[in-house]
């Protein structure tokens, strides 16, 4: 019985001794974790501004040119903490250091950032 569980895990605790990086991908570091909440307040800027994009023009105008500017902030805070993570991170895509995420929340940022300013041309021609 022990020597079976030798051969079977051999070539695991091998794998794992050539791939350091992989064993510790588990962990979040502070890029990982900046990036992730910049991409979250983004993404929650572009849906505050797509649900207000989604509302009748005839619905209440002050709640619609809320939720613009709602969705301007979250935007730009966004891009700003991904901007920030992209700009202070060490490594490169695929590190680890929250590269990925911090370009991604820029880009979901600037368009929650566009679909704010929409909301807000709306309201202000429809009113």
């Amino acid at each position: 019985m022990t020597i079976v569980r030798l051969v079977l895990t051999a070539p695991v605790t091998t794998q794992i001794a050539a791939h350091p990086a992989a064993a510790q991908g588990v962990s979040m570091g502070t890029g990982r974790i900046g990036s992730t909440v910049a991409a979250l307040l983004a993404l929650a800027g572009v849906v505050v501004g797509g649900l207000a994009l989604a509302r009748p023009a005839g619905r209440s105008r002050d709640g619609k040119t809320r939720r613009g500017w709602i969705a301007m902030i979250a935007g730009a805070l966004g891009s700003a903490v991904g901007g920030l993570v992209v700009v202070t991170s060490d490594g490169g895509l695929g590190t680890g250091n929250g590269r990925g995420g911090g370009y991604v929340a820029l880009v979901v940022g600037l368009i929650a950032v566009v679909v704010g300013g929409v909301v807000l041309a709306r309201s202000r021609r429809s009113g």
